[in-house]
């Protein structure tokens, strides 16, 4: 039994023998130059393309560094696990390879492509059940399920097993460089993989800095190391459900408060739109929790330019029918996108007066609800506005206070914004 609390912490030497053990079934996936976020930091920016695994995640490494090590009798009561969808694959390609059954649990959230993935990698093998609204909803499932039915838990993260597997993404980076990273960023969501990469760069490479990148919404990993232990936040931001977690694993909060592991957040609109140039521009397909360690690039990372950085591309299981959201969500934080209950007089030409005075030339009207009402001198109207360049707001602004319609801006950290995205 593996209790994080207690369990000695994994060393190098754990993770550089977890490598031999994963490397026939995990790829040794590409290390490539990035020259859209090279140009942008000023550094040697390059991506480790994890999303390009079977699974296309790297959480196959640590499912299967944990169930293949396994005896006869504990395979034959099977493993249980709870995921937001990315171990859930990794557990699932596992099982139907080593002939062990599984059961998953999953959150009512999880993106329609990350469950029927995991039924067509896991086949006759696997049962998925779903329930809850979050991640530590199904986990505390699938621990109620292992202690009923004695099943082995997987767990995501919170396993000295996972952890060390997880983990072989950084000797494995020093190997195709040739020479340590100035610094890498780790995607964080319970904290297992970063826990897994800071152990093997603190004793082989202690001048590589192991940042780790929570999203804004979700930084449990933070809160636990300044707590002093794994605290349950009372909301988060489900957006980056690969790494939206309530609560951060024992174990990884051990570790990273004990090496002193360097943590930032990034606000989920930034991933947004670092998703779309991932797209757009390197032809990279990532999921939120993918892009999160990309999205970190900038000042906050950089000491001073000619460093050699390292972003760990995590996953790329993305439902396309969320890249609507996805649109929204980095237009509102770009500030380009911007919405207004607009009072319109009942008369005629009241909607031409409002746009004459208004918009701007590059300026759109992007959304436009409203519902005449007799017997009234007004109207009201939710208006959106996506303006050609953020810088263009302040000009927004002056013409709507300077005009004969009355406009109440909404702002965008008001609760009435999730109806929008």
């Amino acid at each position: 039994m593996n209790d994080p609390t207690t369990s000695p912490l994994p060393t190098a030497a754990d993770i550089d023998q977890a490598v031999a053990n994963v490397r026939t079934v995990v790829n040794r996936s590409p290390l490539q130059y990035n020259e859209r976020l090279s140009e942008f930091t000023g550094a040697r920016v390059l991506l480790k393309r994890e999303d390009l695994q079977p699974v296309r995640s790297y959480k196959l490494r640590g499912a299967y560094n944990l169930i293949s090590s396994l005896n006869a009798e504990e395979r034959a009561r099977g493993v249980v696990c709870a995921s937001a969808g990315n171990h859930g694959q990794g557990v699932a390609w596992t099982c139907h390879q080593l002939g062990i059954k599984a059961k998953v649990f999953v959150p009512s959230g999880t993106p329609r492509q990350k469950r029927d993935r995991m039924v067509q990698l896991g086949g006759e093998h696997v049962e998925l059940i779903i329930g809850g609204e979050s991640y530590d909803d199904a986990a505390a499932a699938a621990t109620a399920e292992a202690a009923r039915t004695g099943a082995t838990k997987v767990h995501a993260f919170d396993d000295t097993r996972t952890i060390v597997g997880q983990g072989t993404i950084a000797p494995e980076i020093v190997d195709q460089l040739g020479y340590a990273p100035d610094v890498v960023a780790v995607p964080v969501g319970g904290g297992g993989m970063y826990a897994g990469c800071l152990t093997w760069f603190r004793e082989n490479c202690p001048q590589t800095r192991v940042i780790g990148v929570e999203p804004s919404g979700a930084p449990c990993l933070a809160v636990a190391v300044r707590s002093g232990g794994p605290i349950t936040l009372e909301n988060i931001d489900t957006f980056v459900d690969g790494a939206a977690v309530q609560r951060a694993g024992a174990l990884p909060t051990r570790i990273t408060a004990e090496l002193g592991g360097e943590l930032i957040d990034v606000p989920e609109g930034q991933i947004c739109t670092e998703m779309l140039d991932l797209y757009q521009t390197d032809g990279i397909i990532t999921e939120p929790a993918g892009a999160l360690a990309p999205a970190s690039l900038g000042r906050q990372l950089m000491t001073h330019h000619q460093q050699t950085i390292v972003a760990i591309v995590s996953g790329g299981n993305n439902d396309v029918s969320r890249y609507a959201e996805i649109i929204e969500r980095s237009l509102i934080h770009q500030g380009r996108k911007h919405y207004f209950l607009v009072n319109f007089t009942q008369e005629p030409q009241a909607l031409r007066r409002f746009l004459d005075e208004t918009l701007g030339p590059d300026d759109d009207i992007t959304l436009f609800e409203y519902t005449k009402r007799n017997n009234r001198e007004t109207g009201p109207a939710l208006v959106g506005i996506e303006l050609g360049d953020a810088s263009d707001l302040a000009g927004l602004l002056t013409r709507i206070e300077q005009g004969t319609t009355n406009v109440e801006r909404i702002d965008p950290e008001s609760p009435f914004y999730r109806y929008f995205i």
